[in-house]
């Protein structure tokens, strides 16, 4: 068993690490802490990953800023195991020239463990889509009235009375 702590860049422009609202920024430190350990049909790797994250509210749009913690769990494949004789290429990675390559596994737990729709505070209000404003900066009484255009012409008449 061996123990490494690596503090990585992110990855930058179309291979950065998220989604359209949330993501780790670009060349931003990642810190790995993991433990190989050798077993019987491959390299077991285990540890933790964290790194910073930013992106924009999916309610008011406001900037977010937020970090990733994930846990690892991984089994390398040695070649000419039953692990690696028995399964598709795609299903396990391998130990190729007694390396791993964990950035496909680092990648996938970090964009696993995004929010989908991240929030600025739990209780965000959004935008009003009448003028497209902030609710929490906007009065309690306000509102648009929104009149159906097949009322119009009754509207008037009623007002005229």
């Amino acid at each position: 068993m061996r123990a490494y702590s690596r503090r990585i860049a992110a990855p930058t422009g179309p291979a950065r690490l998220g989604l359209e609202t949330i993501a780790v920024p670009d060349s931003a430190p990642i810190e790995l802490d993991l433990r190989m350990e050798s077993v019987t049909e491959g390299v077991y790797v285990s540890g933790t990953v964290h790194a910073p994250l930013s992106g924009e509210c999916a309610r008011c749009l406001d900037a977010v800023t937020d970090v990733v913690d994930v846990e690892l769990s991984e089994l390398f494949a040695y070649p000419d195991s039953v692990t690696d004789e028995t399964t598709d290429a795609d299903e396990v990675p391998r130990v190729v020239d007694e390396l791993v390559d964990l950035e496909q596994t680092v990648r996938d737990a970090v964009v696993l463990a995004l929010p989908l729709a991240p929030l600025c505070r739990d209780d965000c209000a959004g935008l009003c889509p009448g003028c497209g404003e902030k609710w929490a900066d906007l009065a309690p009484d306000h509102g648009h009235e929104t009149l159906d255009p097949r009322w119009a012409a009754l509207k008037e008449r009623l007002s005229a009375d």
